[in-house]
């Protein structure tokens, strides 16, 4: 495989701000790339960077081996772009908004095109419906799709499925399945990590604006050596010192809603943990085991869990 998207020491601040703090990385032609952070990590800010919608304040960013900057222009008929929020004009149909984005590239869209990505999006009823007629699912297919009308080869999603429920974000996973299976190269942001394990190749870990991992999904799950997690909260707040006795990791992961332990053997740790809890007068509830994610990964690599 070729590379498509290199990343070279991109920044960008605003103020005082340091957004985005020299990140670097590489793109594999027909990959499925995800950036997984909080609101606030700088995963937009680095999408839009790369898609020529704001300048950086240092580095470079290549798509196909051109340069997106300072001609950001260059680059439009490589890439589709399915922004964070879309609006559409809500007294024009479905058809009429596809036709309209087309024409932003000067393309005219044949029946069969039409037809073709309407299919994909599973919209072909709703070609004659008006758009503010439509669900929050069917608008973000919608979205999805106007951001193919020119046939690019990369194609950047910002957070495609926020806000849907479970079946109309399994629905958008098959669209970006099947946007893959044509050889596309796909990047996108989210939070959901259900979803960048079940579709990308290789996940980019960011936080405050920096990149802290970059592998593929199971890759950084089996960095922590598949320790249970141990999760709990107390009758009253517990301190690094009480969480330290269960494992050199433990007092590090103090997450919002209790607290978290990882664990070659839970059982034992469970037992010591209620046993010196009972001698320090603390009541331990909430108590839960569960095999690590992608979620543990962040927690283990920020110090914190990932948060909508």
């Amino acid at each position: 495989m070729s590379v498509i998207v290199d990343v070279q020491d991109l920044t960008k601040r605003y103020g005082s701000l340091l957004a985005v703090d020299k990140v670097n990385f590489a793109i594999e032609q027909g990959e499925i790339f995800g950036f997984l952070g909080p609101n606030g990590a700088g995963k937009t800010t680095c999408l839009e960077m790369m898609e020529g919608l704001r300048k950086p304040d240092g580095g470079k960013v290549l798509l196909k081996g051109v340069s997106v900057w300072p001609d950001p222009g260059k680059v439009k008929k490589l890439i589709g772009v399915q922004l964070q929020s879309t609006s559409f004009y809500e007294e024009l149909t479905v058809k009429e908004i596809m036709i309209l984005f087309a024409s932003l590239y000067g393309r005219r869209l044949s029946g069969k095109q039409l037809d073709s990505l309407l299919g994909m999006a599973g919209l072909e009823e709703k070609r004659n419906a008006y758009t503010n007629s439509l669900s929050g699912g069917q608008k973000q297919r919608l979205a999805i799709i106007t951001a193919l009308v020119n046939e690019p080869e990369i194609i950047f999603l910002d957070e495609p499925t926020t806000g849907l429920d479970p079946q109309a974000r399994r629905r958008s996973w098959e669209i970006i399945r099947e946007l893959q299976s044509k050889g596309k190269t796909i990047i996108l942001t989210t939070h959901y990590m259900e979803e960048a394990e079940n579709l990308c190749e290789r996940v980019a870990i960011i936080d405050q604006g920096k990149i802290v991992a970059i592998d593929q999904p199971q890759k950084l799950i089996d960095q922590l050596d598949k320790k249970s997690k141990i999760s709990f909260t107390g009758s009253r707040p517990l301190d690094n010192l009480f969480l330290a006795q269960f494992g050199a990791e433990a007092g590090r992961f103090n997450s919002d809603d209790g607290y978290v332990v990882f664990s070659g053997d839970p059982a034992q740790t469970i037992g010591a943990l209620l046993e010196s809890a009972k001698q320090e007068g603390i009541v331990i509830k909430n108590l839960h085991v569960s095999s690590p994610s992608l979620d543990d990964v962040f927690l283990g690599l920020t110090g914190k869990e990932l948060r909508d």
